[in-house]
């Protein structure tokens, strides 16, 4: 069964995420198709990301500079798709979550996987550029980030005391999310099952390395 990580992407102590996750994984449950676990990044107090070339240890076994980094490193790898929750900080994501998307290094943890997005905040921008940001950040992680996310401005008065959307657009919205990710999390997992290329990176410091090894 394919691995799905809900990843919580806001640590404040007055998140409105807690307004949105509830309702987002009643969904993902009734839904069923896979398995779900919740990842807030309250318990992941990650340090910024610092790692270089003393810090990795074994190339094929990572140790990196903190066992937190290492663990997080392997509960990324392990997944098979994810789904942020994200507000929307001075037109980008929290640094909590950048760093966390930083942090997964050498172990390709996001690469050739899904990831959708569900923005929100106060306002009437549901947290739009956030997710746009998100977007080229998981492309440089070699993820495939998904068009169709799902948006909930003015989050405070989105739901009502049963904790379900107010505005039925809302709902809408995170069924063809849920689709569309289900869909391509399937069709990845059949992609990775049939073999990889080594990343890129990877490739062309082979390829620079063989010109060296040419010309001297």
């Amino acid at each position: 069964m394919s691995k799905l990580l809900v990843i919580m992407g806001s640590t404040r102590p007055t998140r409105a995420a807690d307004r949105v996750v509830p309702w987002v994984m009643s969904e993902l449950r009734a839904r069923g198709g896979c398995d779900v676990e919740l990842v807030d990044l309250r318990d992941w107090p990650l340090p910024f990301f610092a790692e270089h070339a003393g810090t990795i240890g074994d190339l094929a076994d990572p140790t990196y500079s903190d066992p937190l980094v290492r663990a997080w490193n392997k509960k990324v790898k392990e997944a098979d798709a994810f789904l942020v929750v994200t507000p929307e900080y001075n037109h980008s994501v929290p640094a909590a979550l950048k760093n966390a998307i930083d942090s997964v290094w050498l172990s390709f943890g996001f690469r050739h996987k899904p990831v959708a997005a569900i923005g929100y905040s106060a306002g009437i921008g549901g947290g739009v550029r956030a997710i746009e940001h998100l977007a080229q950040m998981f492309v440089e992680a070699e993820a495939v980030p998904l068009r169709n996310a799902t948006v909930i401005p003015f989050v405070n008065d989105a739901f009502d005391e049963q904790g379900r959307p107010v505005n039925p657009m809302t709902a809408a919205g995170l069924t063809i999310t849920l689709d569309d990710l289900a869909w391509w999390t399937s069709t990845l997992e059949k992609a990775r099952a049939e073999g990889e290329l080594v990343p890129g990176q990877l490739r062309a410091r082979a390829a620079m390395a063989a010109i060296t090894a040419a010309r001297s």
